[in-house]
């Protein structure tokens, strides 16, 4: 009886950085050899650039990097093992998207990506030429059947390999998680493998690259569609599938697989992971973050706590004559809770300096929000400063729901370089924020109880001026997520003066939105990369 070992090798490459993930490579397959007798290795879709290299694409160094990266892979990767990697290739003149095989020194064979996904957060038409032919390499008696992410989407590539004559099929991934992402691809694998009658190995990468996340969850199904073993997620890991020959069949021994998970651990460990590539990937000692006493700070905390340590964490409570004493008091606690620096700093005086400035230009008007954003710049200020100061990266905690609407005031506290919760509705805000406290404490519950509130205006609360988070949610998961018409959505059972208002200010506050901090996208439809609206327009709502 025959057998053989392939290495799924789920790994976060750092986007351009050829030389070096060449390197991870070779140390990845070195690994795989001597720690479970690899026969195979694979590895994610454009492995040697990152996932995506975007514009990257276009230098004119580009192959010359990725020919001396194949070339050190060549002379320095560990024998006897095949690898499967994958990268871009220019050919006579057209780049491809393309997974190669190195086996003992000499290069084999190429496949180009044949399905270019251009939608959501993909543009890949923008930059390469889809391939048209399978591609099948045996080794050691197994015939493998190479495919690359979008592939296996659609049955046409897939029944093109087994119909060249693979018995397994394996495909390199570069998929972006959200929510929900992890069923979907599961659903979709054992379509795959029905459809051809065939074991599918499903290797995908990990790790942040400024708006998406990767969560790994590589893994193989056998004939069936059945589950057969599958690496975890989040995590970085070189995952074996044993195969056996029966019958003239590659059957996957089952193994490992990840245990199941709650949809608020899945999100947050999303959140966890974006917020810690892009800030060590960047080279920032830190991060520091305004802690208002407010349910958004306190979960952006705990995220940034989790991400890089309490010591790489920095929080400030800027109050003001309206911080509430419980604000203050709340602030102080999770401080304690999660062991981080913490400072206070007022800002009235700041305030007061820019009032008497503006004494003269502003007799006669009335206070409006010109006095509470004046607040909340102020505090942006003094972030600003820390973070220049002390090399840190701003850490901004505006949640997509106020986003959304534009409840946050342009460089104020929309000041940063990121934000963690950027696509998480304020409504999942509570839900991580409660569990997350059952794995410790780390947020006093007093911040989830309280009526959530800016607290920039005497006894202001979010509700004066927002439908209730559960009815707003609703309204912007169905126009964000599900594009539809404010019509639509008033025929769903909401109140069309709610429907109005919300569709309208998410229209109007397109222009924030294009100057926020990226944020790490977790939803189906993220503000950014998904979701492309002009900023002027005369677009009226309705059907």
């Amino acid at each position: 009886m025959q057998d053989l070992n392939l290495v799924m090798a789920q790994l976060d490459p750092m986007v351009g950085d050829i030389p070096g993930n060449a390197d991870r490579a070779i140390e990845t397959v070195r690994e795989a050899f001597l720690e479970h007798g690899a026969d195979i290795v694979v590895l994610p879709e454009l492995f040697l650039t990152g996932y995506p290299p975007e514009d990257l694409l276009l230098r004119p160094s580009m192959e010359t990097r990725l020919r001396e990266a194949r070339a050190r892979m060549a002379e320095k990767m560990v024998r006897d093992v095949m690898v499967v990697v994958g990268y871009p290739g220019r050919r006579e003149g057209k780049l491809y998207n393309m997974a190669g095989v190195l086996y003992n020194g000499e290069w084999l064979a190429e496949y180009a990506k044949q399905l270019l996904p251009n939608y959501l957060v993909f543009d890949e038409q923008r930059y390469f030429t889809p391939g048209d032919k399978p591609l099948v390499v045996e080794h050691k008696g197994a015939k493998l059947g190479i495919l690359i992410c979008e592939d296996v989407w659609e049955s046409g590539p897939s029944l093109q390999a087994r119909d060249a004559g693979a018995d397994i099929l394996v495909t390199l991934n570069a998929s972006p998680y959200h929510q929900d992402k992890p069923s979907e691809r599961l659903e979709l694998l054992e379509q795959r493998a029905l459809d051809v009658a065939l074991p599918v190995i499903y290797v995908n990468q990990i790790g942040g690259q400024d708006e998406l996340v990767f969560d790994g969850g590589s893994c193989c199904v056998d004939a069936k569609g059945k589950l057969a073993v599958q690496a975890p997620h989040w995590d970085i890991w070189l995952q074996p599938v044993h195969f056996v020959q029966e019958k003239g069949k590659w059957i996957p021994r089952e193994g490992s697989v990840d245990v199941d998970v709650t949809p608020e651990e899945d999100l947050y460990s999303a959140l966890v992971t974006g917020l810690r590539d892009y800030v060590n990937k960047s080279g920032f000692k830190g991060v520091v973050l305004g802690l208002s006493g407010g349910i958004d700070s306190a979960l952006s905390a705990a995220i940034a706590v989790d991400a890089l340590g309490p010591q790489r964490v920095h929080a400030v409570m800027m109050p003001y004559h309206y911080t509430a004493d419980i604000s203050k008091d709340d602030a102080a606690e999770q401080a304690r809770l999660l062991g981080i620096e913490y400072s206070v700093l007022p800002i009235a005086p700041m305030v007061d300096a820019f009032m008497a400035t503006l004494a003269d230009s502003f007799e006669g008007t009335e206070k409006d929000t010109t006095e509470e954003n004046l607040q909340s710049r102020c505090r942006g200020v003094l972030l600003m400063a820390l973070s220049n100061k002390k090399g840190l990266m701003v850490l901004t905690t505006g949640n997509k729901s106020e986003m959304a609407v534009g409840y946050a005031t342009l460089y104020g506290d929309m000041v940063g370089g990121y934000n963690a919760i950027k696509d998480v509705y304020k409504t999942w805000v509570y839900r991580l924020a409660n569990w997350r406290n059952t794995e410790s404490l780390v947020i006093p519950q007093r911040v989830i109880d309280r009526p959530p509130s800016a607290e920039l205006a005497p006894d202001q609360q979010d509700s004066d001026s927002l439908p209730d988070y559960d009815t707003l949610d609703a309204i912007l998961v169905r126009y964000i997520e599900g594009d539809m018409s404010a019509e639509a959505i008033i025929a769903a059972g909401f109140a069309a003066e709610d429907v109005y208002k919300v569709v309208k200010l998410v229209d109007r506050c397109e222009y924030k939105r294009r100057q926020a901090p990226v944020g790490v996208r977790v939803t189906k439809r993220g503000f950014g990369r998904d979701r492309r609206y002009p900023i002027v327009n005369g677009w009226q709502p309705g059907d």
